[in-house]
């Protein structure tokens, strides 16, 4: 096991390239290349003067890493299955039975957040899928496609740490047997029992409904998308028109007949196979796209050209979100190299007490997240320390788990760049910046609101 005295690291000096990452991405509002600025930054750091072919080898080295592979798969399936479903009329289907039933601004938010927390098998299909069947109906009612983006990303990453048959589930339960939190076979059953205080997560989730309802108040960015739509009927934001034309590059085959059910399907058979597959998302997901493919054509709703040239049209919009992630991944291993997360922790780790654990790894953790974008890549580090600590001290296990898994979804809700607010902003028709920096205000809330209850818990 990693000890706290096994760090190593490049001291303060571990910061700079994050915080020229963030100050980047607020200044010019282009999140790739406030990246790949703050990753290059960290390789001078790292290799001096020899930067160029340093980076070079670091994007191939970057490029071979497993995660970012499974994120590039993942989503370009996904965006083949969105693809197809708008091509076949599947999608307009589901929209038409919704718009039925939803009559003003409030049930079409609800309606978002109802279908986010149905999607709970992994918030990438959260992210991806919840945005492309309501943008529609919630442009009638004049919600922001901001707004739109921060109910469905309040519901991706905190519904999939609170349902345990998620793939966040399978991924940290996996990690507390490695890591001497819970006994071999008992992973999954010490996570349930931490479940109860993953505060963030519930606060996250819990917001929703009351900003829906008018029992929140709207500040900051939020706010002035909020009136442009209401007042004006702008709902895309301005500066986002690129990627609503992406989205809206794949359009309905014309005379071809609706049917719901090619869409129902294929998403209860998505997560019936995460399920199969031992949470296994991209088989899963290939699954679903090669049955789906053999419906459409055989039942001939499509034709095998149009079937594979829509396949490779939906993977095509997801190349956008996919080079802001890969420029993510690039930050990440700089900041691995540096030692961002064991510098952090090493400065903390003398404050922590069986009663300000919680807190303290909250707070921190949180932080880390959040500044880097790493859900959790950086808990692999991070996890092994908090663990010996946990134990030494006595601390309360359930409490401690909550408090990890609360500073995770933090990062992924709020991080400028996590992967879940590219995706997100991507599905909705806005930047990851204007998704990111009008959420942002909701999310330090439920962070505010989660670290009193921390300390209170504790």
């Amino acid at each position: 096991m990693e000890t706290a005295a096994d760090l190593s690291h490049h001291g303060i000096l571990t910061l700079i390239p994050t915080l020229v990452v963030l100050v980047l991405a607020v200044t010019i509002k282009r999140p790739i290349e406030a990246l790949i600025i703050g990753a290059v930054v960290g390789i001078i750091m790292l290799n001096g003067g020899d930067f160029v072919t340093v980076t070079a080898e670091t994007t191939m080295r970057v490029l071979a890493d497993d995660d970012l592979i499974w994120v590039i798969l993942v989503c370009g399936a996904m965006g083949s299955l969105i693809g197809l479903f708008i091509r076949t009329g599947a999608l307009a289907a589901f929209v038409d039975i919704v718009t039925k039933r939803v009559t003003s601004r409030f049930t079409a938010i609800m309606a978002t957040w109802a279908l986010g927390v149905a999607l709970f098998v992994d918030d990438y299909l959260n992210s991806i899928t919840a945005g492309a069947a309501m943008r529609k109906i919630t442009d009638k009612y004049r919600v922001s496609r901001e707004m739109l983006a921060y109910v469905i990303d309040s519901t991706a990453a905190p519904v999939s740490v609170l349902i345990p048959l998620s793939t966040w589930g399978v991924f940290f339960s996996a990690l507390l047997v490695d890591t001497g939190l819970a006994a071999e076979g008992e992973g999954i059953w010490t996570y349930i029992s931490g479940i109860p205080y993953m505060l963030y997560a519930w606060i996250a989730l819990l917001i929703v409904p009351l900003v829906a309802a008018g029992k929140f108040p709207l500040i900051g960015p939020m706010k002035k998308a909020e009136y442009r739509a209401q007042e004006f009927g702008q709902c895309v934001p301005p500066g986002a028109e690129h990627i609503q034309a992406s989205n809206e590059s794949i359009v309905e085959k014309e005379g071809v007949i609706r049917n719901v059910w090619l869409f129902i399907m294929p998403l209860a058979g998505l997560v019936g196979f995460t399920i199969y597959y031992d949470m296994e998302f991209l088989p899963a997901t290939y699954a679903t796209l090669a049955l789906l493919t053999l419906a459409i054509i055989g039942l001939r709703i499509l034709d095998h050209h149009d079937t594979f040239n829509t396949i490779i049209d939906g993977f095509k919009t997801m190349i956008e979100a996919l080079a802001i992630i890969f420029a993510a991944y690039m930050l990440k291993d700089i900041n691995d190299q540096l030692g961002l997360t064991d510098y952090i922790l090493e400065l903390t780790t003398p404050f922590m007490t069986a009663s300000t654990l919680p807190f303290i790894v909250f707070g921190v953790m949180g932080l880390i997240a959040f500044a880097t974008g790493s859900s959790w890549g950086m808990f692999v580090i991070a996890l092994p320390v908090i663990a010996e600590l946990t134990l030494a001290t006595g601390a309360h296990v359930p409490l401690v788990i909550g408090a990890t898994l609360s500073a995770s979804t933090f990062g992924s809700h709020a991080c400028l760049y996590a992967d879940a607010t590219v995706l997100t902003a991507q599905s909705c028709g806005t930047t990851p910046i204007q998704h990111a920096l009008s959420q942002l205000p909701f999310a330090v809330v439920g962070a505010l609101l989660s670290l009193i209850g921390f300390a209170i818990l504790a």
